[in-house]
This record gives structure tokens, sequence and C-alpha cells, in this order.
């Protein structure tokens, strides 16, 4: 099984035990990594500077992943753009943040397989995502 497989076996996975909108909270998960400063390496160092590197980091490195929940998210990103997602997508803020809690730490794991943000990895993993739910 390839990287891609992974990444979307696990997202796959995740969305179904989040209560699905799989296109809406993969659309979601894009916004957050593609819009960011900085790509993943400014979503990592938002989690950081909320208190939340540890998570993180867990997320990246080849070991365990820790949980995020969705009030954590809220506190990371604010309630504003969390909401500004949910419209964006046709999805309730609840179920954004409650969504992304269960494919974020998952999704920047299989995008970090060797342990390190590596640009190639991302770019070819979020544009398959992209390929897969959004058309």
């Amino acid at each position: 099984m390839g990287l891609f497989d992974q990444i979307l076996g696990g997202v796959l996975g995740q969305l179904q035990g989040a209560g699905g909108g799989q296109s809406g909270i993969v659309g979601a998960l894009l916004q957050l990594i593609q819009n960011q400063p900085g790509g993943l390496q400014g979503l990592l160092a938002r989690f950081s500077e909320a208190g939340l590197g540890q998570q993180a980091q867990s997320w990246v490195s080849t070991g365990q992943n820790l949980p995020v929940s969705p009030d954590q998210l809220t506190q990371v990103f604010g309630g504003g753009q969390l909401q500004q997602l949910a419209q964006q997508f046709g999805l309730s803020q609840e179920h954004v943040a409650t969504g992304l809690s269960h494919v974020l730490p998952d999704v920047v794991d299989k995008l970090t397989p060797s342990g390190q943000v590596q640009d190639n990895d991302i770019a070819a993993g979020l544009e398959m995502l992209r390929g897969k739910f959004l058309g």
C-alpha cells in the first residue's frame, strides 16, 4: 500500500467515525493546510503557539499520534475561522471541529511518513486528497 492509499484509507476511516461529510471535512482540512501561511509547517506552529506542540509533534513523528479535541481546535483556530470553513462547506461549526479532530492527526501523520515535514510528500498527498474528494 502506497502513501496515497494510506492517506485515503485513513481519512475515509476517520470520517466514517466522525459521522460523514467526507468532502466537506476534507475541503476544510485542505483549506487549513494550504491557506495557512507556511503551509503544514505554519499549521504545526499554530498548535505550538497554542500550547499544543506536543500533540502536533506526535503527528509528525513516527510514534503514536496524540489526539486533539474539537475544543482544542477551536482554541488553535478560533471559532471565526472554523465557522467560515463550516459555511463554505455547508456544515455546522461543531461538525467541522469534530471531523477535523478525527482526521487531522492521521492526515499529518501520513503526510510526514519519514517523521519530517517534506514539501514533496505533502504536495503530492494534498493533491491526491483534493482529486479523490473534491474532484
